[in-house]
């Protein structure tokens, strides 16, 4: 094994190109995680193969050729662009690997391909969910079960309060402003069912806690921003107050400007560039809204790569107390 530590950032995952067939393999992986949804593989399995994965495979295709770049999904650019940086700035420390949880390059074969002492692995998630981060350790102790020789494993579990992360959403939100700045800051969070939260998922009192604190941050009264919970799946009750129907209830009560964020993405991805910045977009210029302006997430930034290397420096000098 390598005596240099093994940072492993993992986001969620892309498909491999903007096709049906390609999003059906990658939906089908997605979709079959237990930890996203908790239907009995009887009763989902079916339901998903039959009827779900054969009319939004195509839908979901068509949304992904619409922000395909160049070099592939933005979501998989933007992960590697921030490894190689984050590779750099901990050149001699710690070798840098990125894997997704679903698609590739996979968990898995990273672990195997890289054998170290020490495994640091950092979701991409900077508010932990049971949806999301939870599965990211099943998948490394589905790994380990199958080891005979494993290495000391560590774990990030969450960044949603981190010094740096508040610093860094706080400065990309003002960095927007000197272009322009609208009436109500909005930030939207992925949402996930309401029986998770009820159930005792943090995920919706830690997205609150990092709004909260970057509002602090910026010097914002309660008035001037808002929280929304946006790419709901499904029938069920999720996470309110809904993106869209608040962003159509708010043009309509008068308020002409907004800006949005999405802290809980660390890179842009479908949901922030297609679903956030087009989609939700019009829908509120549509209702009546005059300015709608979309503030990236912060992708490979150089505060991005400070942040991840703050994570990792203040994760080994705990273990080393």
């Amino acid at each position: 094994m390598n005596n240099k530590p093994l940072l492993i950032l993992v986001n969620l995952g892309t498909p491999e190109a903007p096709t049906p067939a390609a999003l059906r393999s990658y939906l089908k992986e997605f979709l079959s995680d237990r930890r996203v949804v908790s239907l009995p593989a009887w009763l989902w399995q079916p339901l998903l193969r039959g009827i779900i994965l054969p009319f939004r495979a195509p839908k979901s295709a068509a949304a992904y050729r619409a922000i395909w770049q160049k070099e592939g999904s933005p979501l998989m650019q933007y992960s590697r662009a921030l490894v190689n940086k984050l590779s750099e700035a901990l050149a001699g420390h710690a070798s840098v690997r990125l894997a997704m949880r679903y698609g590739q390059p996979g968990l898995k074969e990273i672990l195997e391909e890289n054998p170290a002492d020490e495994v640091v692995i950092l979701p991409l998630y900077p508010q932990y969910s049971s949806t999301t981060t939870a599965s990211v350790l099943d998948a490394c102790c589905q790994w380990a079960k199958r080891r005979l020789n494993l290495p000391n494993l560590h774990f990030i579990r969450d960044y949603h309060q981190h010094p740096r992360y508040i610093q860094a959403l706080a400065d990309s939100i003002r960095q927007a402003w000197e272009k322009q700045r609208g009436e109500l800051l909005l930030f939207s969070f992925h949402g996930i069912p309401e029986r998770l939260d009820a159930g005792g998922d943090p995920y919706a009192k830690q997205c609150r806690e990092t709004a909260r604190r970057v509002a602090r941050e910026l010097g914002l009264e309660n008035h001037q921003w808002q929280i929304l919970f946006q790419s709901r799946f499904g029938r069920e009750a999720w996470l309110k107050p809904y993106a869209s129907e608040t962003l159509r209830a708010l043009a309509e009560e008068g308020v002409a400007s907004v800006d949005v964020i999405c802290p809980g993405f660390a890179v842009d991805c479908l949901e922030t560039l297609e679903e956030m910045a087009v989609e939700n977009r019009d829908l509120f210029l549509q209702a009546g809204g005059k300015h709608y302006q979309y503030i990236p997430c912060l992708n490979d930034s150089a505060a991005q790569v400070a942040l991840m290397q703050a994570l990792f420096e203040d994760h080994v000098s705990r273990q080393a107390r």
